[in-house]
């Protein structure tokens, strides 16, 4: 299973992203093409930047405050890799990247990954070991 999404996104990926900008090329021109590419990996880098930001304030609020910030670093990883994909050529990995960005799309992910967990958890696929310190 791990091997099948590994060999997608280091291959398959790429190689849709490719035929992506060239297709599109075609229909706008290659230095229109190249021109979006970089708007909007300028503006993706942008945007994360000011997303982590406020990210990162919650935290230090949450720490401050005694409380555990734990969805908020999950939130910060995500926003970390909406930069890295935002800084990556193309228009799937642009889209992927944006929408990391977007708070109620990064829930919606945070949910799927709980049950994701949880399901694993209930056929003992996972062992969780508590450890009081």
């Amino acid at each position: 299973m791990i091997w099948s999404i590994l060999i997608l996104l280091f291959i398959g990926l790429p190689l849709a992203e490719l035929a992506l900008l060239l297709r599109i090329g075609d229909i706008v021109g290659p230095w229109t093409t190249l021109g979006i590419v970089v708007l909007t990996g300028l503006l993706g880098a942008t945007l994360a930047r000011l997303e982590g930001l406020r990210v990162a304030i919650r935290i230090q609020e949450d720490l401050h405050e005694g409380r555990m910030p734990a969805p908020y670093i999950l939130d910060g990883v995500m926003i970390l890799i909406a930069g890295a994909v935002l800084i990556t050529p193309g228009f799937i990995t642009d889209t992927a990247g944006f929408l990391l960005l977007i708070p109620p799309f990064r829930l919606f992910i945070k949910q799927w990954v709980k049950r994701m967990i949880e399901k694993r958890i209930r056929k003992d696929a996972i062992d969780v070991t508590y450890v009081e310190w």
